[in-house]
């Protein structure tokens, strides 16, 4: 049985918005045996509008599959049941150097210092 891995990024739902029905891109960033192991995931949500902030993070075209240049926003970090993963994984994983960003990102967003 697969399960989803660090780096992927998966179509979800964000129950946050039960009013939105559009699916999301969201990258996993929950480490791979938790992952197997739990009923859901940490994710960060994507967004194709393109605001530069400490806590955001570009991934280019064609990074995990993703179809358009967009903006993971590391401060809206969410575990999400894996029931509201929709579709993926898109394509590969997310290059580690994006990763170790993302990773500063989201320090930043939860009041950790990034070196």
């Amino acid at each position: 049985m697969s399960f989803p891995c660090r780096g992927e990024i998966y179509l979800v739902r964000l129950p946050a918005h039960p009013s939105d029905k559009k699916a999301r891109p969201a990258l996993i960033v929950s480490m791979d045996v938790r992952n197997r192991l739990a009923n859901d995931v940490i994710v960060v949500p994507l967004s194709t509008t393109l605001r530069p902030a400490p806590t955001h993070v570009e991934l280019p075209a064609g990074e995990g599959g993703l179809t358009e240049t967009s903006m993971a926003k590391c401060e809206q970090i969410t575990t999400l049941d894996r029931e509201f993963l929709v579709r993926g994984p898109f394509a590969g994983t997310v290059a580690p150097a994006l990763m170790h960003g993302i990773e500063k990102a989201i320090q930043r967003a939860i009041g950790i210092p990034a070196v």
